[in-house]
């Protein structure tokens, strides 16, 4: 079934080769074909983040892809055309996506093709704009916080709490009634984290010393697990505030892989996808005021731009606009 309007080419940022961010071009490409479990979607937005970086340099290729490639792990938009298999989503729904395999192609395009499995109808509360930064991110963070187990009511330490993964940690964690010491980038952080409902809320560029002792001072007895969105010496520092026991769980591509000492567990995890964990980041998100914090927005045309922008620090995430 599909919408009889869609074009044979499109818009898209690709690249013929890899490299830095000079590398992503604009193009008209073929709109891509779907097969009988896909969808074709109509994007509206579409993030940016480390995983499209590490394509555009070569590191982290969708299998079967072929120049030109045209990146986007994640995107948003509208169904205007669904195989003979489908029966999660339909023509017009909105939904989003967070998709690694993309053999046909990414989200940094008009349109899209994806496996009908790896979207999900967009959750309430959400503009279609901002879903497009925030499927891997959410789905990411849903999996790190799985991997802790952590009961109602336990002390969870987030560090790089106001970045992409960070923001979207905080939010999910306060749905599943943890309690949330948020450590974020700058005041700009401290503010966010604690707009989204961080119970303590700290600076990461302070004293270290002074931010144990903060944290232990509201969790005298430790803290039950550690999420960690980046390495280094301060997570290795803040892991000294972690109960006997405790577990530190980072997604893998963290560097430097945070350190293990007697006492602790450290785990790494990558983000699942699927219709289960796409259902439950529904359920979880719609239990309340759920915020994308956005911190820029780029046309397709500026799809470089937006990946220099990458190499930089800032809160939440970045984000294309495609329609």
């Amino acid at each position: 079934m599909a919408d009889g309007d869609v074009p044979d080419r499109m818009q898209a940022a690709a690249l013929d080769e890899f490299g830095g961010p000079e590398v992503i071009t604009p193009r008209i490409l073929p709109v891509p074909q779907i097969a009988d479990d896909e969808i074709l979607i109509k994007v509206w937005s579409a993030g940016v983040g480390v995983w499209d970086a590490l394509e555009r340099e070569g590191m982290l290729v969708p299998e079967g892809a072929s120049f030109p490639i045209v990146p986007g792990t994640d995107g948003a938009g509208t169904v205007v055309a669904a195989g003979g298999q489908v029966t999660n989503v339909a023509v017009g729904d909105l939904v989003y996506v967070y998709d690694s395999t993309r053999p046909k192609g990414g989200f940094y395009a008009e349109y899209a093709a994806t496996k009908a499995q790896y979207a999900a109808k967009l959750p309430a509360g959400v503009p279609v704009e901002h879903a497009g930064a925030m499927p891997t991110d959410a789905l990411t963070a849903l999996t790190g916080l799985d991997v802790l187990g952590l009961p109602a009511g336990a002390w969870l330490l987030i560090f790089g709490a106001s970045g992409g993964q960070g923001h979207l940690a905080v939010q999910l964690a306060k749905r599943q009634d943890l309690k949330v010491i948020a450590v974020a980038s700058g005041a700009d952080g401290v503010a966010l984290v604690t707009r989204l409902g961080a119970d303590v809320a700290l600076d990461g560029h302070g004293d270290i010393a002074q931010v144990l002792a903060q944290i232990r001072e509201v969790a005298p007895d430790g803290v039950d697990g550690l999420l960690a969105m980046a390495g280094g010496e301060t997570v290795d520092r803040l892991s000294e505030t972690l109960r006997d026991d405790g577990v530190l769980a980072y997604a893998n591509g963290v560097q430097p892989v945070p350190s293990e000492r007697p006492g602790m567990t450290v785990q790494a995890y990558d983000g699942q996808t699927g219709p289960e964990q796409l259902q439950r980041l529904n359920q979880l998100i719609e239990a309340g005021p759920f915020q994308v914090h956005v911190a820029e927005k780029f046309p397709l045309g500026r799809a470089a731009e937006a990946h220099r922008r990458l190499q930089t620090s800032y809160p939440g995430k970045l984000l294309l606009t495609v329609r």
